[in-house]
């Protein structure tokens, strides 16, 4: 197949059938209006909200872990949205808009609609507002700006997650082949998260953990697996502090995108 290298679709594609390691990708970034249209809490601290409008025709997103940002009014209403500057990019206004970065978890292009899943806790700017948003509500996103994309033809796949990077597993899970083998641990809070639906693989094995209070062993768990022959690849995302050890292990042999989503006491990280 020809790669037009100006299309990201067809570039991630390629990257997915036949790339090694992990490639920088961007789309043509957008800024969208768009609504709520379904709530449903998929666990205690789990919320999925559906969004749709006729503004996400176009929307840019062909890898799991694809992000956008909500882009949330100032404390008086006042709506300071970025513009697009006519390639590709953004301009945002100064200073910057509250934003918060969420994982696209499903994207539905013939009926311009967009899962999001935020895991609830309080005093969260996202967090709260989604507690609140209501059928009907307006809310902006931008992104996404891009993927970290990587192969779809290794042996073997390794997730290390806790629960904010459910949404981008369980996509990838959505799309991946019936074959495919990996080993998927995830780290919760609180043992009700584990009713998080995830589809069901053969060759998959899902680890569930509840985080301790003498603090995470998601690193440990994932050092100890006994891993297949051949080719594997580690996806961990989650907080920064709990997967770092990772980084050094998946050094011994592993390709690796390695994601700190967000930092205890940090709001709004930037990885």
């Amino acid at each position: 197949m020809t790669v037009d290298r100006h299309d990201p679709a067809t570039r991630v594609a390629a990257h997915h059938r036949a790339g090694s390691g992990t490639a920088r990708i961007g789309y043509p970034i957008g800024v969208r209006s768009i609504r709520v249209v379904a709530r449903q809490q998929l666990t205690p601290r789990i919320l999925r909200l559906t969004l749709a409008g006729p503004a996400l025709a176009g929307f840019h997103t062909y890898q799991a872990d694809d992000h956008v940002k909500i882009v949330f009014p100032d404390p008086d209403g006042t709506r300071r949205d970025p513009v697009p500057n006519g390639q590709g990019m953004l301009d945002w206004p100064r200073p910057l808009p509250t934003t918060r970065k969420y994982t696209v978890r499903r994207y539905d292009a013939a009926g311009h609609e967009l899962d999001l899943d935020f895991v609830l806790h309080d005093g969260g700017v996202a967090s709260t507002w989604a507690t609140s948003a209501a059928v009907g509500d307006e809310v902006t996103i931008a992104g996404p700006p891009g993927a970290k994309a990587f192969p779809h033809h290794y042996d073997h796949y390794v997730f290390a997650v806790d629960s904010t990077a459910l949404p981008a597993v369980g996509r990838w899970l959505d799309h991946s082949p019936a074959d495919v083998s990996a080993h998927v641990v995830v780290e919760v809070d609180d043992a009700a998260e584990r009713g998080y639906p995830l589809a069901s693989r053969d060759g998959v094995t899902v680890t569930w953990l509840v985080r301790e209070s003498t603090g995470s062993t998601l690193a440990e768990e994932v050092r100890s697996l006994r891993l297949p022959a051949g080719r594997a690849f580690l996806f961990a995302a989650g907080e920064a502090t709990d997967i770092r050890p990772l980084r050094a292990w998946s050094r011994d042999g592993l390709d690796s995108l390695i994601t700190g989503y967000w930092k205890r006491g940090i709001a709004g990280l930037e990885d």
